[in-house]
């Protein structure tokens, strides 16, 4: 008979909890990962206008009547995203009663929810200043950026929550190792958003055929988001050299840090796979798609291997 203080499984409950805590904080994270790529879909389809300018109502409406295929995109991400709200207050909520004060889990609750915030915010004012559909001005690249930056900033509170919610030590930056993973993960940033401008450069200016592609990245005469889409190869193939050489150099003894490590670079080696099939295919919405997730994937591998390498205790 297991005692009072064990669960059936043979563990504390207080450990049994904080199971089910990581279980439900990753299952959090894959849901925003759902999130975000309906968010991709709506650009991609140019769905983004579907319910006017009107934020939080829908053409002025709480449920759009007879909607177009454009609105019905748009209101379900809104209405995903609204959900993903109460999950994440679930989450905070769960956080607090679970793990005593000064728990790092705490503070990535706290985090999760002040980014998810200022996620909807920025969502929101794409919207209000029409920087959606077919909107192709220089600000639209601010405002996209900002709004992508945000994301990922959010992906990384809500793994690094359940990273620590199974257990992990709070993470101690300091020397080589501190600043190795920040110019990491600001490699990652950089490329993301060059991505974000060349993908919405393939939706607003399609090219018939490679060739042409090549021209109009070339021609001094095209729009911003033409000409800068031409960098993102080119900002891809330094970061996978700096993300091979990240994943390698950043690879100590312990066991999680060596599973992020092969989990980085295998998403690396299946982004440079999938770019040049996004390329030679011309940017569908399906290899977008693909290629968007496998980047997110890809930004989780780093903040779990960043989070092992600075969480090591230096042995006494």
């Amino acid at each position: 008979m297991p005692s009072a203080a064990t669960s059936t499984t043979g563990a504390p409950p207080a450990q049994t909890r904080h199971l089910a805590f990581a279980r439900y904080a990753w299952a959090v994270l894959a849901y925003n990962l759902a999130v975000v790529l309906w968010g991709a879909y709506v650009r991609a389809t140019g769905s983004g206008a579907g319910c006017g300018n009107h934020w939080p109502l829908c053409n002025g409406e709480v449920a759009p009547h007879s909607p177009a295929i454009a609105t019905i995109i748009e209101f379900t991400h809104r209405a995903t995203s609204g959900l993903d709200l109460a999950l994440v207050a679930a989450l905070v909520v769960w956080g607090f009663r679970a793990f005593p004060r000064r728990h790092p889990v705490r503070l990535g609750v706290t985090l999760s929810a002040v980014f998810l915030i200022t996620e909807a915010l920025l969502g929101a004012s794409l919207v209000l200043l029409e920087h959606v559909a077919r909107n192709a001005s220089a600000a639209r690249a601010w405002s996209l950026s900002t709004h992508l930056l945000n994301t990922l900033t959010l992906l990384a509170c809500l793994t690094l929550t359940a990273w620590w919610g199974m257990g992990r030590p709070p993470i101690r930056p300091r020397g080589k190792p501190a600043w190795m993973a920040a110019a990491s993960l600001a490699v990652v940033m950089v490329l993301g958003v060059s991505g974000a401008i060349a993908a919405l450069g393939d939706t607003l200016f399609p090219a018939p055929s490679l060739a042409a592609g090549f021209v109009q990245d070339f021609d001094p005469a095209a729009n911003l988001f033409v000409r800068l889409r031409g960098l993102h190869p080119l900002v891809a193939s330094f970061a996978a050299a700096w993300l091979v050489f990240y994943a390698v150099s950043a690879a100590p003894p312990s066991p999680d840090a060596r599973r992020y490590s092969r989990a980085l670079l295998m998403a690396v080696a299946g982004q440079l796979a999938l770019g040049a099939a996004n390329l030679l295919l011309l940017a569908p919405v399906w290899t977008q798609l693909l290629h968007l997730l496998l980047a997110d994937l890809l930004w989780i591998s780093l903040v779990l291997l960043a989070a092992a390498r600075l969480a090591e205790r230096t042995p006494e």
